[in-house]
């Protein structure tokens, strides 16, 4: 809802009060983990259509490319000391930014750790599952895409010197149920590299980008007040304020057919937009009025975007044992 990217670090030490505020959706990941008598490595993605097997762990890891490397750099670190079957599915089209990775690696790494024993906390995973994925995409990664999935419900990520703390905002689930349309443009985006670019551009000193971020932080900072006293007229408001500087941080966070789909459902009861993740395609989030949410979905419908039906999830990740 707020805040993202400055929760990349080191971005969030030159803001005061930085924070990032999220909820989870529930659009899910899963995977099935088994054992094998056999000392195979067998991935397989569903929602990729992909799938990859290697003789043995040694195997995966002198490996020189992946067709899975999400799944197979998680295997690598955590080594487990059997033969394995790992299989994996999301419910988030890919290039939505609405963390499907995130959500998948949190899965995967949560079972994992169960698998080997190793016996990690989940904020411990956090930080295994980041570095892990900034590995892969080879730039820098931001922390508030996981805490959804750790977690779920609604998240305040508090960003200082002293590290990173979720702590959860009381709302009113039913009630934010009844303000929120998710829609897919159709139009997967790259999120590294527009971060990337962002983050580039704070580092060498762009005076007007670290003004923005000054915003963000404040934005970020206001909407989880305005959220905990349920004042959505200021959240509306600081959702637009908040989408207006991330334009002037990223002019490419936009497209043509986002700017038209902000412009028509304003006129149907949207009260606020933005882009999930680093925008330039992807999903949109809109808040809308009590009632709305139907007469929003149609006038996304009939622009030719996707609306993805969604609720809060109120709980995170969950293992089952067979």
């Amino acid at each position: 809802m707020a805040g993202g990217t400055i929760d990349i670090w080191p971005l969030y030490l030159y803001h005061r009060n930085a924070v990032t505020v999220n909820f989870a959706v529930d659009r899910y990941a899963s995977c099935v983990l088994e054992t094998r008598e056999d000392p195979q490595i067998a991935l397989r993605s569903l929602d990729l259509e992909g799938e990859e097997t290697f003789p043995s762990l040694e195997a995966l890891r002198e490996a020189r490319k992946y067709k899975l490397p999400l799944l197979a750099y998680l295997v690598r670190y955590f080594a487990p000391q059997t033969g394995i079957t790992l299989v994996t599915d999301s419910e988030a089209p890919a290039g939505a930014g609405i963390a499907g990775s995130s959500t998948l690696i949190i899965a995967v790494v949560s079972a994992l750790n169960k698998l080997t024993g190793a016996g990690y906390p989940i904020e411990k995973l956090r930080v295994i599952a980041q570095n892990i994925e900034a590995q892969i995409i080879r730039v820098p990664t931001g922390c508030q895409d996981y805490y959804p999935a750790m977690y779920g419900s609604v998240s305040a990520i508090e960003l200082s010197e002293a590290g990173i703390l979720r702590k959860p905002v009381e709302v009113d689930i039913d009630d934010l149920n009844e303000r929120v349309v998710l829609c897919y443009t159709g139009e997967p985006r790259n999120s590294g590299i527009n971060n990337w670019e962002v983050t580039k551009a704070h580092i060498d000193g762009d005076r007007v980008v670290h003004r923005n971020f000054d915003r963000i932080a404040a934005i970020a900072h206001a909407m989880r007040q305005a959220l905990e006293k349920a004042d959505w007229k200021e959240v509306a408001r600081l959702l637009r304020e908040e989408w207006a500087n991330r334009k002037k941080n990223a002019p490419g966070i936009t497209t043509p057919l986002i700017d038209r789909l902000v412009e028509v459902t304003r006129r149907q009861g949207a009260v606020g937009a933005k882009v999930c993740g680093a925008g330039g395609g992807g999903c949109v989030f809109f808040l809308v009025e009590r009632g709305a949410r139907e007469r929003v979905s149609a006038a996304i419908a009939a622009e030719g975007a996707t609306v993805l039906p969604v609720k809060v999830a109120r709980r995170g990740v969950q293992l089952k044992t067979a």
